[in-house]
């Protein structure tokens, strides 16, 4: 009967459990977050991010709102872009989600 309680509770049959050994669980835990959450997670806003600073004057853009334009002048922080009809709008860069390009190579293939 102690032997099956033990299994239950995931303590050693006998002796005292060691420190490392009571751990371990909690500590694959964090390497498995690591490896499948928070590392992509930070791979993909360091990519974000370095789209994001390569934009140039030209390029068509889609922003997080669905607005297609194209760049006509880039500030430390924010853009200014030409939308259908000649209409300027100034967005911050954080807005810009994709290359409009970019997007329709991807497409294409």
């Amino acid at each position: 009967m102690n032997l099956l309680s033990s299994i239950i509770l995931m303590a050693p049959p006998t002796g005292e459990p060691g420190g490392f050994e009571q751990f371990l669980p909690l500590i694959l835990i964090i390497v498995v977050f690591y490896f499948f959450f928070i590392r992509p997670q930070m791979k993909k806003q360091k990519d974000t991010n370095k789209f994001r600073e390569n934009l140039k004057k030209g390029d068509k853009i889609i922003t997080i709102g669905g607005i297609h334009g194209k760049i006509l002048e880039i500030q430390e922080r924010t853009l200014v872009i030409e939308v259908e009809g000649q209409n300027k709008l100034k967005i911050e860069k954080t807005a810009v989600a994709q290359n409009q390009v970019a997007e329709n190579l991807s497409e294409t293939k």
